[in-house]
């Protein structure tokens, strides 16, 4: 309810007063009000008068630019809100993955990070300090999700620009092997199962790339040796 001759502090607008329960000085901005009519505020908070002032300048500027965030607004609480609601629709698999690669790296070494604070220096120094633990590519997935989490938080005027755009990937440990075949080990299967009754097999799987559930699966009539029109001959899977 509003009384008659008075007037709302408008957006912008602040005030500086002594929070004796804190022990500081509290600077507080003021956004306006909600659709329910509730005053929306930002605080910052000084040992001095002068030093709230500063920060006051600062928060203006902020807010000048559409940012949005708390001061206290963290890595942590950014990559899982990403989580929440950037991996819709994704494969149970890959958000399951991307959850551990958040809990088990991002969260624990700079998820207390304030994200307003967060800069290119910080992620270089963390990527760098995690090249010696992890391969090359669990850091480029990191670099990934911190990106499309900072992007997220753009969207929604938590941050003014995506520092992990400006960070490169260091080289990892070698990782684990790779399981695939080379040239020379896959002709020399073909080779020595040109006579065994599963050649077909081993052939459709070495040239196509399938699956084994994919390739047990198959049956003739998914199988066109004759080219028909413009279809070439081909497989069904």
């Amino acid at each position: 309810m509003t009384i008659a001759g008075s007037k709302r502090r408008g957006r912008g607008d602040n005030a500086i007063y002594f929070d004796k329960s804190k022990g500081s000085y509290v600077g507080a901005v003021s956004l306006g009000y909600t659709a329910a009519g509730n005053r929306r505020r930002r605080k910052v908070y000084g040992r001095t008068k002068a030093e709230v002032r500063e920060r006051l300048k600062e928060l203006r500027t902020e807010i000048e630019t559409g940012i949005t965030s708390s001061a206290q607004y963290t890595v942590a609480e950014m990559v899982r809100k990403w989580h929440e609601v950037g991996l819709k629709n994704r494969a149970p698999k890959t958000v399951e993955k991307c959850r551990t690669l958040i809990d088990n790296h991002i969260v624990p070494q700079i998820g207390a990070a304030k994200l307003r604070d967060l800069s290119a220096d910080d992620l270089d120094e963390w990527l760098e300090g995690r090249a010696a633990e992890l391969a090359t590519r669990t850091l480029r997935e990191l670099l990934s999700i911190l990106r499309r989490a900072i992007t997220l938080a753009q969207r929604r005027d938590l941050v003014v620009r995506n520092v992990a755009e400006l960070v490169t990937i260091p080289k990892g440990t070698e990782g684990r092997p790779s399981k695939a075949l080379t040239m020379e080990q896959a002709d020399a299967v073909l080779t020595a199962a040109a006579r065994h009754r599963l050649h077909a097999y081993i052939v459709v799987s070495l040239l196509t790339g399938i699956r084994t559930e994919e390739a047990r699966a198959l049956t003739w009539d998914r199988v066109h040796l004759e080219q028909v029109a413009a279809m070439p001959p081909h497989i069904e899977v």
